[in-house]
């Protein structure tokens, strides 16, 4: 019952509860983001949902613009603490996940929910991914899930896999009041923001 209905209604009313505090946020930031050099207040990543459908996922910007795409050995999008590309206001808004906010719009929409395993690249076609990877895709993809409120960035991608098929196995209310009390905790104490790797590889230009 949680999974199929009570979750997306939590989702839809949560969310329209939250809009005006996003707008007001969005008021006060989009302005810095512009004036900062001059770029496009928003960034709209195409990412991997639900069942393998592809969405845009709102994000304010936090780099620079016409950053490179650098990536880890692993796969998984670089973002180190001394990120060149990251913008100073940049800096603040991914310390507080502030650059995330814009998602409220994708749960609203039903392309995301609150909590969830987050989205991913849409770079492998959906019938080449492994079970795991696959199962991950079974629920929607969240703002936060079980390895960002514990771990954020500080862990490779492979063991997001794992922990986000563990989501999907003990998906439950408190499940998810668990995890985002966690986020909260994980934001205020600043802890795991990056993922530190010494080999990273530059792709292409956004």
């Amino acid at each position: 019952m949680y999974r199929k209905f009570v979750k997306r209604f939590l989702d839809i009313v949560i969310s329209l509860i939250a809009l005006p505090f996003v707008g007001l946020v969005i008021l006060v930031f989009a302005p810095i983001i512009w004036l900062t050099d001059k770029g496009p207040v928003f960034y709209n990543a195409t990412r991997r949902g639900m069942n393998g459908k592809t969405f845009k996922m709102f994000k304010l910007r936090s780099m620079k613009v016409n950053s490179p795409v650098l990536r880890n050995a692993d796969g998984s999008t670089y973002s180190g603490d001394d990120d060149p590309r990251v913008t100073k206001i940049g800096r603040i808004m991914r310390k507080l996940s502030i650059d995330e906010l814009p998602q409220i719009l994708n749960v609203l929409i039903g392309d995301m929910s609150f909590v969830g395993p987050r989205p991913t690249l849409a770079t492998t076609p959906y019938e080449q991914l492994d079970e795991n990877r696959r199962k991950r895709l079974t629920v929607r993809p969240g703002i936060t899930g079980y390895s960002q409120a514990y771990f954020r960035n500080s862990i490779t991608q492979d063991q997001k896999v794992i922990n986000d098929c563990h989501y999907v196995d003990h998906l439950s209310f408190s499940f998810d009041v668990k995890i985002l009390i966690q986020t909260v905790l994980s934001v205020v104490r600043s802890r795991n923001i990056n993922y530190q790797e010494s080999t990273q590889k530059k792709d292409v230009a956004q």
